[in-house]
């Protein structure tokens, strides 16, 4: 379980690379599967939110994924219904510095308001990880769509099997939240 933690946290150091992978070229499943998992924004945001998840909801552990993953769809339709999403990739690099604070500052029975606020900024966020995924698909858009989804969910789940790792050690959940938040800092001053 250590090694896991350990990925965990070279994942977070890990610099900085392009934040969209395949553009003109996402056309299917195989692209939809690699875009979260190449492009750091997307990355940092899906696994954070499984850290988040992990760390706070033990025994709901689904919802912060299931909440990002309705958004996601919902975003991804606005897009292809031609609706468009102002500022998307900012949002989307802020999403990694906010996902990134809310693992750092949240803990185990916090107050169901604050999960609820939580979860909100997590479904508002990732509205904007749909719509750019969506916008960059063309093709065969269902296929994408499936394609990322899954990468999604494997990247929560991963989120989750970290938390799970290191849920007794608060020091190594900030550490993980504070390195989240500044890749993001990061990826904005890129």
């Amino acid at each position: 379980m250590r090694k896991l933690g350990y990925a965990g946290l070279l994942a977070l150091i890990a610099g900085p690379a392009l934040a969209h992978t395949g553009h003109g070229d996402a056309n299917g499943f195989v692209h939809g599967l690699e875009h979260p998992i190449f492009g750091p924004d997307h990355l940092l945001a899906m696994l954070a939110v499984g850290l988040w998840s992990g760390f706070v909801l033990p025994h709901r552990f689904w919802a912060g994924a299931a909440a990002f993953m309705g958004a996601m769809v919902l975003g991804a339709a606005l897009s292809w219904a031609g609706i468009g999403y102002a500022m998307v990739e900012t949002v989307i690099v802020a999403s990694v510095v906010a996902f990134g604070l809310l693992t750092l500052v949240s803990r185990r029975g916090q107050a169901g308001w604050i999960t609820g606020a939580s979860l909100a900024a997590i479904a508002v966020f990732a509205s904007a990880h749909g719509h750019a995924h969506a916008t960059e698909a063309s093709g065969n858009a269902l296929a994408y769509l499936a394609g990322f989804l899954i990468s999604t969910a494997a990247l929560h789940l991963a989120g989750i099997a970290m938390a799970r790792a290191v849920a007794a050690r608060p020091l190594v959940q900030q550490a993980m939240g504070a390195g989240i938040a500044l890749s993001g800092l990061w990826l904005m001053a890129g």
